[in-house]
């Protein structure tokens, strides 16, 4: 069976697209962020927390988890966050990962709107 053959919605299905981009944007982010001269240490804990929140949002979806809805939420929450954080440094890892932190967060809540 493969991955695309999953009982999920096209809601579902972005999201947990999404969510895993997440993952990658932040991880290259919060590493990036290391090697920066200003403390940009809020921003490095809430990208390893979106990072975190939004890889086990996947697993749970992949999985039909009747705790799906609430990681969800709380990967939003932690998206919106870290976009909004993200937003407020120059660096080219910061912009790109607050674009795709936001995408995680609004397809999160399209998801559980449905």
């Amino acid at each position: 069976m493969a991955l695309s053959e999953l009982d999920l919605s096209d809601l579902e299905n972005d999201c947990m697209d999404n969510c895993l981009e997440a993952v990658q944007a932040c991880e290259w982010c919060a590493d990036e962020c290391l090697d920066e001269e200003m403390d940009m240490s809020r921003c490095i804990r809430l990208c390893r927390d979106v990072a975190d929140l939004a890889s086990d949002n996947a697993r749970f979806m992949a999985r039909n988890s009747n705790y799906s809805d609430e990681l969800a939420e709380a990967t939003a929450g932690a998206a919106e966050e870290c976009a909004e954080e993200c937003r407020r440094h120059d660096h080219d890892h910061c912009q790109v990962c607050a674009e795709v932190v936001a995408a995680c967060a609004e397809s999160c809540r399209e998801m559980m709107q449905a």
